[in-house]
């Protein structure tokens, strides 16, 4: 559901990156800030770290939505919020979403707002608050965790769907009719966040029975005890990013993701262009900035490229600057947060 640059008016575009920008400093400061020690766990930078990675991994996979020739991919927030709690998790999805725009022209530099609230705040701070933090209080057992999971990823999915609706229209996107554009996002969404739902779930109750201090600690606000050996369940996080970056990815559906499929539907194309300063500048920067364009290696115009090693690098390559990028931001963050209670 990433968004490009042609979906969004400058006006619109620079709101949203103002909404997200407050977004992400208000999640760095409560980090950093706060007098809760639970807020982000020492324990948690690397699970910071390495769950980041397999997102990223995670969003490169397509699944098809039988019947419809659309597919879907996990957006991870939910997943990120249930493991690192709401403020770390924005932290590490903003994460994701910028090295994918900058590194792999996913999604468009004038959109990272959007894609940024679509995607990270509605998800991590609004369905994880109000949808999964209530169930799972009522007790951290497997069955809570799979309806938790499921309804905050599907609920989470749907706003999201209609938060992109909704800057469309804002933006005054006339290929894109509201009511048109609305009746095909929120179905084929609902579809891909059942899906999205049932993985969760299952990444979700493999963690708690493996180390269910991880799940408590988030829910229960509490710092994760230091004898808990966290470095077996890292390992296997850490492998499963690499085999799903560097080989799953390859099997990913064809089909156009369900925002692509809403637009063909809409409007005959999933590409639409816009002229203008504002969009030519940033294009410009990805253009700069995108080592791996489209997942695959830059090749020189008339060459041909392996597609699936190019796929395959651009995968674990991601993977790779997400663990430092997401788990260096919440070193730094934390390092900030130990220098200010020292004060």
């Amino acid at each position: 559901m990433h968004m490009s640059d042609a979906l969004l008016s400058p006006a619109v575009g620079g709101v949203m990156w103002a909404a997200g920008a407050v977004a992400i400093g208000i999640s760095a400061k409560k980090i950093a800030g706060g007098k809760d020690a639970s807020v982000l766990d020492e324990k948690k930078i690397p699970v910071m770290g390495v769950m980041g990675a397999f997102v990223f991994a995670g969003q490169m996979i397509n699944f098809t939505i039988p019947g419809t020739g659309s597919s879907g991919h996990i957006g991870g927030g939910i997943l990120l919020a249930a493991l690192l709690g709401p403020a770390p998790a924005l932290i590490a999805l903003a994460s994701v979403l910028l090295i994918q725009c900058l590194f792999f022209a996913d999604g468009g530099l004038l959109a990272y707002g959007c894609n940024v609230f679509n995607m990270g705040v509605i998800p991590c701070i609004g369905a994880y608050t109000l949808i999964y933090k209530p169930i799972i209080k009522k007790g951290l057992n497997k069955g809570n965790i799979t309806l938790a999971a499921i309804l905050a990823v599907v609920l989470g999915l749907l706003v999201g769907a209609f938060g992109v609706v909704l800057e469309t229209l804002a933006s005054g996107i006339t290929e894109l009719p509201f009511s048109t554009f609305t009746a095909l996002m929120l179905p084929i969404h609902l579809a891909i966040g059942l899906i999205e739902g049932v993985v969760t779930a299952a990444v979700l109750c493999f963690v708690h029975s493996v180390r269910p201090e991880l799940l408590d600690s988030t829910v229960t606000e509490s710092r994760i005890d230091t004898a808990v050996n966290t470095k077996k369940i890292l390992t296997v996080f850490a492998v499963l990013t690499f085999v799903v970056a560097g080989l799953l990815s390859l099997f990913a559906s064809a089909y156009p993701d369900g925002l692509e499929w809403s637009m063909e539907k809409t409007a005959g194309t999933a590409e639409l262009e816009r002229e203008g300063g504002v969009y030519e500048a940033a294009a410009g920067v990805v253009d700069k900035t995108a080592f791996m364009p489209d997942y695959g290696f830059r090749v020189p115009e008339g060459e041909e490229a392996s597609e699936a090693a190019g796929t395959a690098v651009a995968g674990i390559v991601g993977s790779l600057i997400t663990v430092i990028l997401a788990g260096g931001l919440g070193f730094v963050i934390h390092a900030a947060r130990k220098k200010t209670t020292a004060v």
